[in-house]
Order: C-alpha cells, then sequence, then structure tokens
C-alpha cells in the first residue's frame, strides 16, 4: 500500500519577481513620501499667501500627521479584506487630489481638508503599513528584513529626489505650480498597484482559523511588549513629524540662505536610504530591540551636539545627514517585532496600529514645533523635549520580549 506523499514546501520566488515587488513597493513610498516630506518647503510661502500664521498652517500639516497615522490601521485591515492593489489605488489618488487642491485653498479649514484629510489619508493607504504587509507576504521569509529596508530606503530616496526637484520647480513655476505638478507625479504609483495586488492566503486544511481582525488587535493591544513598542514608535513620530515640517524653518532661523533648508531635507533623505539599507541586514543579525534602542539614543546624543555646535551650513547638512541614517531606520525592526509576534496574517492592520501611535507623535511635534516657535522665536524648547523622548524610548525597548506571541487557545 502505497503512503500519501506529504505536502511540498512552496518554492522561492525568482529573483526577478523578487525585486519586481520591491521596485513597486519602494517606488509608491518614493513618491508619496518625498511628496509629502517636501511640503515643509512651502509652509512658508503658504503663510505668505495666505496670512494665517504659522500656527494655524502647523495645524494643518500636524492634523496631516495624525490623519495619516488614522488611515493606517482600516486601510491595512481592508488590505488584508480586498487585497493591497486596490487600496494602494485610492491612496495615490487622493494624496494627487489633495497636493493639486492645497494652492487653491486660503482658510485653516481648506488646508486641513487638502493637506490633513486628502494628502495625508491618501499617503497613509499608499503608506508603510500596507506596503510592508504587501512586501512580507511577496517576499520569502530569508529576505523579509533587507526587502523591508529597501522598501522604507524608497521613501527616503523620494525625500531625496523630490525635495530638490520641489525646490527647482519653484524657481521656474513658483510654489502654487511645483505644488500641483508635485501631486501629479504621485500619479507614476499606480501601476505598481498591479505588481502588489492580492492578500493573504487561505489557511491551509486543518489549520487553526485565523483570528478575526478585532480579535488580533485585541490581543496585540493585551501585550506589555507590543505596547512598548507602539510606545517608541510615538517617540519616533514625534521627531520625523517636527524635523520634516520644520527643518527649513530651523535652517532659516540660523540665518541660512533658502536653498540650504532644501538641501538639509535631501540630506535626510539620502542619508535615510543608507541607514534604511543597513538597518534591513542588520535585522537578520541582532536582535532587534537592541537595533531600536540604538537608533534612539543616537539621536539624543546628536540632537544635543547640534544645538550646542555653532550654526553654519556645513554643520546644518552634517546634522541633517547623521539624523537621516536614523531617520526612519526604525521602520524595519519595528515591523519586524510585529511580523515575529503575530505572523503575517494581520501585519498590514497591526503595523498600521503602531504607526497610528507613531502619528500620534508627528502631530505633537508638527504642532508643537510651529506653536513654541511663535510664542518665543526659537525652537530650543521642542528641542530639548525631543532628547527627553528619545532617551525614554531608547530605554522602553531594552524590556520587551522578543519572541512570538502564543495565540490564546479557546475555552
Amino acid at each position: 500500500m502505497s503512503t500519501p506523499t506529504p505536502p511540498s514546501t512552496p518554492p522561492a520566488l525568482p529573483l526577478w519577481p523578487v525585486w519586481l515587488v520591491l521596485l513597486a513597493a519602494a517606488g509608491t513610498f518614493a513618491l508619496t513620501m518625498g511628496t509629502r516630506q517636501s511640503m515643509g518647503l512651502f509652509l512658508g510661502p503658504l503663510n505668505t499667501a495666505t496670512g494665517l500664521g504659522l500656527g494655524s498652517i502647523s495645524l494643518a500639516f500636524a492634523f496631516g500627521q495624525l490623519w495619516w497615522g488614522l488611515t493606517q490601521p482600516f486601510a491595512g485591515a481592508m488590505a488584508d479584506r480586498v487585497g493591497a492593489g486596490r487600496v494602494l489605488v485610492a491612496g495615490a489618488l487622493l494624496v494627487a487630489i489633495g497636493t493639486v487642491l492645497t494652492p487653491l485653498m486660503t482658510t485653516t479649514l481648506g488646508l486641513v481638508l487638502a493637506i490633513g484629510v486628502l494628502s495625508a489619508g491618501g499617503a497613509g493607504m499608499a503608506g508603510p503599513a500596507v506596503l510592508m504587509a504587501a512586501t512580507t507576504r511577496l517576499i520569502p521569509p530569508e529576505r523579509r528584513g533587507l526587502a523591508t529596508g529597501i522598501v522604507n530606503a524608497g521613501g527616503s530616496f523620494g525625500q531625496f529626489v523630490m525635495a530638490p526637484v520641489a525646490g527647482a520647480l519653484t524657481l521656474g513655476l513658483g510654489w502654487v505650480g511645483a505644488m500641483q505638478v508635485l501631486g501629479l507625479l504621485v500619479l507614476l504609483a499606480l501601476p505598481a498597484a498591479w505588481v502588489l495586488r492580492g492578500r493573504p492566503a487561505a489557511p491551509a486544511a486543518g489549520a487553526a482559523p485565523p483570528l478575526r481582525t478585532g480579535e488580533a488587535v485585541r490581543q496585540a493591544v493585551a501585550d506589555r511588549s507590543f505596547r512598548l513598542l507602539a510606545a517608541g514608535f510615538f517617540v519616533c513620530g514625534f521627531h520625523v513629524a517636527f524635523l520634516a515640517t520644520h527643518l527649513p524653518g530651523i535652517v532659516a532661523s540660523c540665518g541660512l540662505p533658502l536653498q540650504y533648508g532644501a538641501w538639509a531635507l535631501a540630506m535626510l533623505g539620502l542619508f535615510n536610504i543608507i541607514g534604511s539599507i543597513a538597518m534591513g541586514w542588520a535585522v537578520g543579525r541582532w536582535r532587534m530591540k537592541s537595533l531600536l534602542s540604538l537608533v534612539y539614543a543616537a539621536r539624543a546624543v546628536a540632537v544635543l551636539v547640534f544645538l550646542l555646535a555653532p550654526k553654519t551650513g556645513p554643520v546644518v547638512l552634517a546634522f541633517a545627514a547623521f539624523m537621516g541614517l536614523t531617520f526612519l531606520s526604525t521602520v524595519p525592526p519595528t515591523a519586524g517585532l510585529v511580523a515575529k509576534f503575530f505572523g503575517v496574517s494581520h501585519l498590514a492592520t497591526l503595523f498600521g496600529v503602531v504607526m497610528l501611535t507613531h502619528q500620534v507623535g508627528g502631530f505633537l511635534g508638527a504642532w508643537l514645533g510651529g506653536q513654541v516657535f511663535q510664542a518665543t522665536g526659537s525652537f530650543d524648547i521642542v528641542w530639548m523635549i525631543d532628547i527627553g523622548l528619545a532617551v525614554a524610548a531608547a530605554l522602553l525597548h531594552l524590556p520587551i520580549r522578543e519572541a512570538p506571541v502564543a495565540r490564546p487557545q479557546p475555552a
């Protein structure tokens, strides 16, 4: 009597589909993140054109940070259910519409709608929660660490390219034309949605039924390590949004020419490419929680050194370059830990929850920066808060238990 043949393990994907997936995901992130991270260059012209004041305009940017995070758990749940492709198409269209409409808005409410709801919401739908989950599902497990680093680097490459492009377009077309051209460029991400389409595979016969989305979220929130990870990502959001929104203003407050603001943003993006890929490589070799503690501690030291240093052009660019190494390098180990805790079935949803805490911090970083500068004429208070939060985040990651979380069994 013959014995049944056990099911074979699915073969690893060939090299070219892997790189096609990475190109699609990284390219989408480059276009959406590059456009959003270049918006700080238009804060001054928006203030001059509308006369609303830096505090009111910062509110629109800050709401965008918050809405970007609020969108991602729902976008992730939708991608887990119907596939990433449809969600990415909707996201790219919303980013384009919101960016094109922004120069036409003359009130705080209008700016909140265009920047904070349409553009930021679309970027959330085509953001890291959906992109990282789609990439993780389509890439063999042994390549996932480096793959998430490459996708993350795509956002940084977009910032590196789009900031100088935005500056050049502003000189040639004016700030209104420049912003609208950036919005149209986002539509180049639409073909990537076809490559990244798909949703999680159904469980194998005889396997335990998958958790429903609400059950998966409740299980994650009840886990102490997940809460510590989310708290650290809150700090990352504060830091990233403060720099992305106010770095051109920080450069201007140092008495440096306008082009230093654009190149400082570009240096953030360029060096984050290096930092993201290096972190993706490191994720497979060292404990992810230790890498995150190191990143947050390095940020605290760098900000302190910058505050004590003379504010010359080379110092500003060197500071931007160093901060770029840590800017979004927290994403690969954070996504990796979520996948390690709970698997990939609900990765888009659960990483979206973590991204929500990131963007609550982002709201505070963008909004508080504008409020403090308007009240004091300086960013020093925000820098001090940033140093304290970075030290706290470095300590918060140490107690994380880096192991899969046991699924609760039904009674």
